[in-house]
């Protein structure tokens, strides 16, 4: 049986980290900023991790 090929759209949008965490990016900063409030958008910067079963799909889809 062959390999199972990895996901390509989840390996640009998600990063494990060494713990095994799995990293990524808030979603809503590609375009309508001005009507976004500073707080909001600097809030978003900041990266966040996925947890439980989420996770484990995620890494399942980036390690196939």
């Amino acid at each position: 049986m062959p390999k199972q090929k990895s996901h390509s759209g989840a390996k640009k949008r998600f990063k494990v980290t060494k713990s095994g965490a799995v990293k990524f990016a808030r979603p809503n900063r590609g375009h309508f900023l001005a009507k976004k409030s500073q707080d909001r958008k600097r809030k978003l910067r900041r990266g966040a991790y996925l947890s439980g079963k989420q996770a484990a799909n995620i890494r399942k889809m980036i390690n196939a």
